[in-house]
């Protein structure tokens, strides 16, 4: 398969993944953004929610926003590392999807740094152990897949032992 073909079928989804998390985090109204959305929704669920609960709520939603987009990356990530074959039996390889996590940590501290440098917003590190986290569930997303796809089928049969 020529470069450019990989480079567009495995290495572009990440870029633009990256440039969709990257530009997320430059909205200095994300909150409130997340607030016009949720909040309308709970009160018409349930109308004697506190202002406090919708709150906590929608920082819930956002964070697992969080864990949700850093699980994509991370599994776009190793899906270029490790392009799949149809007859995938390979091995699970526990070192790309380290790889994986470590990418998406490191990308995460760059967007936290990035949140430093837009106005009203603040980095965290707290949000680089919630994107990491997101990572390592997405990593755990994709063992699960292949335990079920593909580890009954790569079992090796013991010989018996003699008697």
């Amino acid at each position: 398969m020529p470069v450019s073909r990989l480079f567009f079928k495995y290495w572009l989804p990440i870029v633009i993944w990256m440039l969709v998390i990257f530009s997320a985090s430059g909205d200095r109204e994300s909150f409130e953004r997340s607030s016009r959305i949720i909040g309308p929704i709970l009160h018409w669920l349930m109308p004697n929610l506190p202002a406090h609960r919708v709150n906590q709520v929608v920082t819930l939603a956002r964070k697992g926003a969080h864990l949700t987009e850093y699980a994509v990356l991370a599994i776009l990530f190793w899906r270029a590392v490790r392009p799949l074959v149809k007859t995938d039996a390979r091995v699970w390889n526990w070192k790309l999807a380290i790889a994986s996590v470590v990418f998406v940590a490191l990308y995460a501290g760059t967007d936290e740094f990035h949140q430093t440098l837009v106005p009203g917003r603040q980095g965290s590190p707290r949000d680089v152990l919630i994107d990491t986290t997101g990572a390592i569930g997405g990593m755990i997303f994709l063992w699960l897949i292949w335990k079920w796809r593909y580890g009954r089928q790569s079992k090796v049969e013991l010989p018996a032992s003699p008697s």
